[in-house]
């Protein structure tokens, strides 16, 4: 065998071996287990609601005559949406930190205890059964406002009908509104040939005159229908970020991806208010490593402000992880007599409450 075939036979070799004595990684599992448990510790995110309206606008059937015959002016005979920003919210709630895992070594013989892990493995409560509210999902959801419409066929009077061309139908519609203005005017004024005999009667008649120009007046002005589109991101801060682009929007489209230049910049600033109380020494004199011991959050607060030009939507504070530290409680926690509850904030990681039976 010569030796450039050695070689190659050598470095196939080394190869496989290479492939064979590769390490599988799995996923960090929290749970559970005979020997201890292992949780996350959460971080703050940030459902965001943002409320907009749709508004539709359709011209009249006579928009090309309404400068014309009624002197309107800016009427526009086509078809098109615009679109307004009507309310922004922000709500905290809590996903997993997979840089903060931890375990807890249970000791010899000792039973563990009853726990609640999120699905996602935040450590939710020790010695009882606790519910995290679920995660927040992407959503759009649209609702009509409902809005009348007169329909202006069934004002339209015989002559109007009989008319032979739509110019001579947008003018008699017309001369229609200018005849109802003046009985109108008439009416208020006492002067019409047909007086009503009460105050109610002539409330009615009124009204009628009103609802009739308005039907003849949607010929040419057009008419709006309106929808409420409310759409729902996440939004989860590292730390504090400074005029980040929350979401753009625009006039005409809506809301748009955040690197669309057809929208306009919706800005978030979030800013540590630095509002941590001191830290409490709790390390064991003897120097003993707290393996049994709880870790947890002493959550810091945070400051939420969303700009859209010079206009402040909102600005609210929150107690959230990203600003706390970690701390720990009681290495002997799991292993007293008497039975220990401890709930934590899904949402902070902070103890909510603890709960001790006496023994």
């Amino acid at each position: 065998m010569t030796t450039h075939r050695i070689l190659s036979l050598a470095l196939t070799l080394m190869s496989l071996g290479t492939v064979t004595a590769q390490t599988e990684v799995t996923d960090y599992q929290p749970g559970v287990t005979a020997e201890g448990i292992t949780y996350f510790l959460p971080q703050t995110a940030f459902e965001v609601t943002v409320t907009a309206n749709r508004t539709t606008y359709t011209p009249g059937e006579y928009a090309a005559y309404a400068r014309r015959y009624l002197r309107l002016e800016g009427i526009s005979q086509q078809s098109y949406d615009t679109w307004t920003v009507t309310d922004v919210r922000l709500t905290p709630f809590g996903v997993a930190d997979k840089r903060r895992a931890y375990s807890i070594k249970l000791k010899t013989k000792t039973s563990a205890p009853l726990v609640s892990l999120a699905p996602d493995g935040r450590l939710l409560s020790v010695g009882a059964t606790s519910v995290a509210d679920d995660m927040p999902r992407a959503t759009h959801q649209v609702q009509a406002q409902p809005v009348k419409h007169l329909n202006a066929a069934d004002y339209k009077t015989e002559e109007i009908l009989s008319a032979g061309s739509r110019s001579k139908m947008a003018e008699l519609t017309a001369a229609e509104i200018y005849d109802i203005r003046e009985n109108r005017s008439l009416l208020t004024k006492g002067q019409a040939d047909f007086m009503p005999k009460d105050g109610e009667q002539l409330r009615l008649m009124l009204a009628q005159l009103d609802e009739r120009e308005e039907a003849l007046l949607s010929l040419f002005k057009g008419t709006t229908s309106v929808e409420s589109h409310t759409y729902t991101f996440t939004f989860i801060p590292a730390g504090a970020v400074n005029d980040t682009i929350l979401f753009r929007f625009s006039r005409y489209l809506g809301l748009v991806d955040a690197d669309d230049l057809a929208g306009e910049p919706y800005l978030l600033t979030l800013t540590d208010l630095g509002s941590l109380p001191d830290a409490v020494t709790t390390a064991d004199p003897k120097g003993k490593k707290e393996e049994n011991s709880l870790r947890y959050v002493v959550p810091g607060r945070g400051r939420l402000v969303i700009n859209h030009g010079s206009e402040t939507l909102l600005s609210q504070d929150v107690p959230m992880a990203q600003f706390g530290r970690i701390e720990q409680l009681g290495g002997d926690l799991f292993n007293k007599r008497y039975n220990t509850r401890v709930f934590l904030s899904p949402v902070t990681g902070g103890i909510s409450r603890i709960e001790a039976d006496q023994p």
